[in-house]
């Protein structure tokens, strides 16, 4: 399939932060074959004109949970720890493949709406959510969040699930979809795990060429006694097992100090910033300009819809910048630009994805907003509206892979309305009658 995109006004997300303007955009299969001012040579399956739009490339969100669309608002107003325990947890414990599948398709249908275009989830019955996933069309990393509450010292892979599971999501899915989906290697938590997992992981990780995915410094509390049990915070400590030594993603990084961004920068960590969900659940803000400045590589998440309510990049997108700019009194501590890389291009960096950048070779990826809806009228400057103005309903359209997955408020890949029905009729009162 080619597509030729016309009268383009793209944000290019290369290294000048170029935007095209009058351009064309080809596509050929999976990749972007064209970016110029001049009409490329040949013949094209589709052509779409983009007047009136501006492209982007679709949002890499590194840190989901997207089962818990199901979870939206449920046991609000409770600290992160009362909140999992008394709420989440039980709620979890209710969960069948069919009502899973259900959860999954809300929350891809809201991130497809929304312009994203790949994710990074770590959640439970990984291979129901796989399938979802290759039938919706974006990408994804894919990990089950490794967790052992157990005696260390009776710790074995064949008494962990979490194990077993990692070996299945690898078997039966890894590079699944010509590479749509990816597998990483995860540890839920330091706290919700220990030593022997970690071994186990890095190693697994390590044979197989894996990326991880760990939860890191949440909370002060998870960081403070962290540091009381071991003498080390939680990226100190898991660096002492080999956790760090492949391509990984720590999630939050709340409480994490100059010395854990010496490490990160030094071994390809990223951070992954979830700011509304930091907020909401009162954990606090991560020091993201100062990591930045450590040469830590800084992508963006939503968390959970538990935690955060929706799945609109665009929300976090434009926290991520005025919370920044706010708590340091400096209207250049996080500018358009950098909000924009951390949703885009950063988090292409993080997931190993060739993707984030609208350039010749790259995965299409692509994303038309559109700028003639009324809170994005005038346009001085096309950034400038991405970040502080737009919202996820002003997505025109959607191309994930080089194919057209929503156009225009229609669905190409997802049937919304069984998807509704299921969750209404099945899935909830399942979970919370």
């Amino acid at each position: 399939m080619t597509t030729l995109f016309t009268n383009v006004t793209a944000l290019l997300m290369d290294e000048g932060f170029t935007t095209l303007r009058n351009g064309f955009v080809a596509v050929d299969g999976t990749d972007i074959s064209y970016v110029g001012t001049e009409r490329p040579a040949g013949d094209f399956d589709q052509t779409i004109d983009c007047t009136g739009k501006v492209m982007m490339p679709g949002f890499v969100n590194c840190h989901t949970h997207i089962p818990m669309t199901l979870m939206r608002g449920y046991g609000g107003g409770h600290d992160l720890q009362s909140w999992l325990s008394d709420f989440i947890f039980p709620a979890e414990d209710k969960w069948d493949d069919r009502s899973l599948a259900a959860a999954t398709g809300l929350g891809l249908a809201e991130m497809i709406a929304s312009g994203v275009t790949c994710i990074a989830d770590m959640y439970m019955r990984t291979r129901i959510i796989a399938q979802q996933i290759l039938n919706a069309g974006i990408s994804a990393n894919l990990s089950v969040g490794a967790v052992y509450f157990g005696d260390p010292a009776d710790f074995s892979p064949d008494k962990c699930s979490d194990c077993t599971n990692h070996h299945t999501l690898f078997q039966q899915w890894h590079s699944a979809g010509n590479g749509q989906i990816v597998a990483d290697a995860s540890i839920h938590a330091e706290y919700t795990s220990c030593a022997p997992v970690w071994e186990w992981v890095a190693g697994f990780a390590k044979e197989h060429h894996l990326g991880m995915h760990v939860h890191i410094s949440e909370t002060e509390k998870e960081h403070t006694q962290c540091l009381d049990k071991y003498g080390l915070t939680p990226i100190q400590l898991l660096d002492r097992y080999g956790v760090w030594d492949t391509r990984a993603i720590a999630a939050h990084c709340l409480y994490t100090t100059p010395e854990d961004w010496a490490i990160m920068a030094q071994r390809g960590v990223s951070c992954v910033h979830n700011p509304y969900s930091n907020l909401k659940l009162g954990s606090g803000i991560a020091p993201i300009p100062a990591m930045a400045k450590a040469g830590v590589n800084i992508a963006l998440g939503t968390d959970g819809v538990s935690s955060h309510n929706s799945i609109d990049m665009f929300a976090d997108m434009k926290l991520a910048a005025v919370l920044h700019n706010g708590v340091s009194r400096d209207p250049m501590a996080m500018t358009a630009r950098q909000a924009l890389e951390m949703a885009t291009v950063n988090g292409a960096r993080a997931l190993g994805r060739n993707t984030g950048r609208i350039a010749a070779g790259c995965t299409a990826d692509l994303v038309l907003v559109d700028f003639d809806a009324p809170n994005l009228i005038p346009c001085h400057d096309e950034a400038e509206n991405l970040v502080f103005s737009a919202h996820g309903s002003n997505v025109w359209m959607n191309m994930a892979r080089g194919k057209v997955i929503y156009q225009n408020g229609t669905f190409l890949t997802l049937d919304l309305e069984k998807i509704k029905a299921e969750v209404k009729q099945y899935a909830l009162p399942l979970i919370f009658h």
